[in-house]
């Protein structure tokens, strides 16, 4: 998403969709949102996680349909976890030069903010606000984050969706507001000094707070603002997020789906380091950043083993739950299985690159990353073209 219009997959040089589960000529519509890292720190196993799923969701879905792959840091800026560390930032630090910085030593600082266990009030954090909703600044902090992020996204091959690109949402947090308004789906109590509230109780779903007493929006406000206005021009939405966000997103499936959407919701464990669930806010990434990974990988394999074989660990041999802690030598025998693969002298799969796709999706329009990625492990079935290692894992 390097401008406002979110990319699509589908280009004229790709063949138009046919075999089973396809419309001929007539391409369905995606929408593929998952959810956002607060680029405040490194990106962890957790995160890769997510971006690997993604990122082969998004490439193999392309083959049946047209895919817009929605990722707006810009959305979620005004929240107050990003928009507090920036204040403590300039609080603390002053004005400090982070180009040269790593995610990691940016990490730590942020550690410190959420160590010093202080809430801004909305009056501190309303000039930032301000900065980024008309002008589209970005503190520089953040800007080095992401700068390191999408060198990781190419040395991984990944889609970036525009990480770097001002990407504002369609709606004002007013116009998201009255549209919630007009569904019987809000509870707005700013008259009498209070908060704004998502109503879907005769859903049964408890309330939730969107916005507080001082006007500053959650995380699920600035998702209401970017995902409601686009919910009526695709035919799916599929929303992939931590399995500790599910409350708020059975919630958001419930108002995309009352605005006319069809939502699927995708759910994923992190990674436990150690067998423990560690949260990024807490430091101790030691040996297991993403810069620590890929260095590490970079230094043994070839870029296109260490592409497919990060995909292999973390989408096969994780899979969608979180019972399997990190572990430095499974992901090296991913990687060797990768060169393996990537090697040939196996019979290939002779069907087209859309039935393989095809064969991997249920009564939904995307591809599932688990099962079209596990069936490049299985002994017994042919092995991946070199068209589908390109199209989906290269």
């Amino acid at each position: 998403m390097s401008t406002l219009q979110a990319t699509s997959v589908h280009d004229s040089s790709r063949p138009e969709a046919t075999g089973p589960g396809s419309a001929g000529t007539v391409r369905r519509r995606v929408l593929l949102a998952p959810i956002t890292v607060t680029p405040s720190k490194p990106l962890t196993p957790s995160h890769l996680k997510g971006l690997l799923w993604t990122d082969v969701m998004y490439r193999a879905t392309g083959r049946l349909a047209d895919v817009t792959y929605r990722y707006s840091p810009t959305t979620y800026h005004l929240t107050e976890q990003t928009l507090g560390f920036w204040e403590y930032l300039d609080r603390t630090v002053g004005d400090a030069d982070y180009s040269g910085l790593s995610e990691e030593r940016i990490g730590e600082m942020y550690v410190g903010h959420r160590a010093e266990g202080r809430r801004v009030g909305a009056a501190a954090l309303r000039p930032y606000a301000e900065a980024v909703e008309h002008h589209g600044w970005v503190h520089p902090a953040s800007v080095r984050v992401l700068e390191l992020w999408a060198a990781h996204y190419r040395q991984l091959g990944m889609h970036d969706p525009g990480l770097l690109a001002h990407q504002p949402p369609g709606l004002g947090l007013e116009e998201v507001i009255d549209r919630l308004g007009a569904l019987a789906m809000c509870l707005d109590q700013r008259v009498y000094g209070g908060p704004v509230f998502l109503d879907a109780t005769r859903y049964g779903l408890p309330l939730r707070q969107l916005v507080d007493a001082q006007g500053q929006p959650n995380y699920l406000a600035c998702a209401l603002r970017e995902l409601v206005p686009l919910a009526p021009r695709f035919d799916e939405i599929v929303l992939l997020y931590d399995r500790e966000l599910e409350s708020d997103y059975l919630l958001l499936e419930r108002v995309l789906s009352a605005f006319g959407a069809t939502v699927r919701r995708v759910t994923l464990g992190r990674v436990p380091i150690d067998g423990q669930i560690r949260s990024a806010r807490h430091g101790d990434w030691h040996d297991h950043t993403a810069a620590a990974l890929l260095g590490k990988a970079a230094a043994e394999y070839e870029e296109e083993v260490l592409r497919l074989g990060m995909r292999l660990y973390f989408i096969a041999v994780l899979g969608p739950g979180q019972q399997q802690s990190f572990d430095h030598d499974v992901l090296r025998h991913s990687l060797t299985r990768a060169a393996r693969l990537l090697s040939g002298g196996r019979d290939t799969d002779p069907a087209p690159l859309p039935d393989v796709m095809a064969r991997h999706r249920g009564d939904h329009l995307y591809v599932n990353p688990y099962r079209l990625t596990s069936s490049l492990l299985a002994k017994h079935r042919p092995a991946p073209t070199p068209d589908l290692l390109t199209a989906v894992y290269l």
